[in-house]
């Protein structure tokens, strides 16, 4: 492998508009060729990085050094609003200055490299959000980039999706640079982790499989813990001689303004122990007090072979009733959840007056400029003030300063956290979920699905991820892959 540096960040500090320190003298360079994890709790600055790679923000200090020559292609998590309306191929042709005649084939290939097929005169608003997932990644793909940078590529793959996305990363001769929750995914790949410390705003690195460099970072974790414990002990033994040597005067004295230097000099060296990531707080979403039939399903849409067609289904969902909609990527899974929430499906009715919890897997129920606190308050029902909400917002992770935070400037897991916090608030008589483990740290998933299994209203859900599902107890199941 080549020993040349195509990427480096010198002494680099950032901040954002409010004076925020995200990082702080961030330095490390990646070869020609690596495959690198980018790893640090929520909020650590990993799409930050990202952003100082491609150029769309600027350090405040230090510099980021980049050959002159090398292309970056990114995945982003979401599809841009103003390509909804783009057909396939027209959206793949963005990814050039001048479109290549052979457009079509090279739009077939990294198609394949992420098991998507669909026509190329579809619209890209039409896909589903596993579709749309798919093609922002083969859109990155199409660019061959020197540098590939991923933000959470596995987020709507299913497990055919992850062993073809696995296989491309693994012959791609170029570089890669990975953000992703999904442990056993970054372990087939991956050669070094550049790790952000959220606390300390330092960046450190390492080389090895993830697996191995995650027991590396807890055994620093907990080497820096015994040496603080045994400083706080020599602290305090000292302060305890200080406080004898004063009172008896003299030499005493004088022994005893000597050991004070010494404690100031021990305070000193106490190391900075890293807090990993802690995860959200146990929490209940209440329910709405409703009486009756609160979902009645009488025909649903269906897209086989790319066409939509009306199928009829009966299905009545009551109150504790819990619903779990599964079915091949693009078989209109969130399609038929999107309509629940505006309710405007001919087939399909709710009981009047219900409260709908509606998690989108693109953040739609989010409007990204309001601030996290106005967001919170919004959904608030009677039930609350707003010291409750600032409680239930501190379960989240969501505390002090963040409250303050327009939502466009929050992390992915930051969302995800916001939109729980939010149906905690709702109380929902129906609670509506479209992957709700997408963007969520994978500390937090037991402590969600405990909370999802608790709620005594109606659940409809979507989910790809297996363990998560298996947490919860469905009542009911519909199988959009069955008609």
């Amino acid at each position: 492998m080549s020993e040349h540096v195509c990427l480096r960040f010198d002494n680099v500090d950032f901040e954002y508009v409010n004076k925020k320190l995200v990082l702080e003298e961030a330095s490390f360079s990646v070869r020609t060729g690596s495959k690198i994890t980018l790893m640090g709790q929520n909020g650590a600055g990993k799409s930050t990085i990202f952003k100082l790679i491609k150029g769309e923000i600027k350090p405040k200090s230090g510099k980021v050094h980049i050959d002159d020559d090398i292309t970056i292609g990114t995945a982003l998590q979401v599809v841009s609003k103003e390509d909804i309306g783009l057909d396939i191929e027209e959206y793949f042709s963005k990814a050039f200055v001048s479109v290549p005649g052979n457009i079509k084939s090279q739009i077939h290939k990294v198609m394949e490299a992420v098991n998507l097929t669909v026509p190329l005169e579809r619209k890209v608003g039409e896909l589903s959000g596993g579709q749309q997932a798919r093609l922002l990644l083969a859109y990155a793909l199409i660019q061959n980039p020197d540098i590939l940078l991923l933000d959470e590529p596995t987020n709507n793959l299913d497990k055919e999706g992850i062993d073809s996305l696995i296989q491309f990363l693994v012959m791609y001769d170029k570089t890669v640079i990975v953000i992703s929750h999904d442990a056993d995914f970054l372990n087939c790949f991956t050669e070094g982790v550049i790790y952000l410390d959220v606390f300390t705003k330092k960046v450190e690195t390492y080389v090895g499989d993830y697996y191995s460099v995650v027991e590396e970072i807890q055994k620093r974790i907990d080497r820096e813990i015994k040496k603080n414990a045994q400083l706080k002990k020599e602290i305090q033994d000292n302060k305890d001689k200080v406080n004898f040597f004063a009172h008896k005067g003299g030499k005493m004295r004088k022994l005893a303004s000597k050991l004070k230097e010494e404690v100031r000099e021990m305070e000193e060296n106490k190391v900075d122990v890293r807090r990993e990531d802690k995860t959200i707080r146990d929490f209940t979403i209440e329910a709405q007090d409703i009486v009756g039939d609160v979902v009645k399903i009488h025909s649903v849409k269906v897209i086989k072979n790319h066409e939509p067609h009306m199928q009829e289904v009966e299905m009545l969902l009551r109150q504790k009733d819990r619903l779990l909609i599964s079915g091949p990527n693009g078989v209109g899974k969130s399609t038929l959840l999107r309509s629940l929430l505006v309710n405007t499906t001919e087939g399909i009715e709710i009981l009047e007056n219900t409260r709908i919890g509606y998690y989108s897997q693109d953040f739609a129920t989010l409007n990204y400029d309001q601030t996290v606190f106005d967001s919170l308050k919004d959904a608030m029902t009677d039930g609350f003030d707003v010291q409750d909400m600032r409680s239930v917002a501190a379960g989240f992770l969501l505390t002090g300063e963040i409250m303050g935070t327009k939502i466009s400037h929050l992390s992915e897991g930051q969302k995800g956290l916001l939109s729980f916090a939010r149906l905690v608030l709702m109380e929902p008589g129906l609670l509506i979920l479209d992957e709700p483990t997408n963007h969520i740290n994978f500390r937090h998933i037991p402590v969600i699905a405990r909370a999802i299994n608790k709620y005594e209203g109606t659940i409809i859900l979507i989910s790809h991820m297996k363990e998560f599902v298996d947490e919860i107890t469905f009542t009911k199941e519909l199988d959009l892959g069955r008609y």
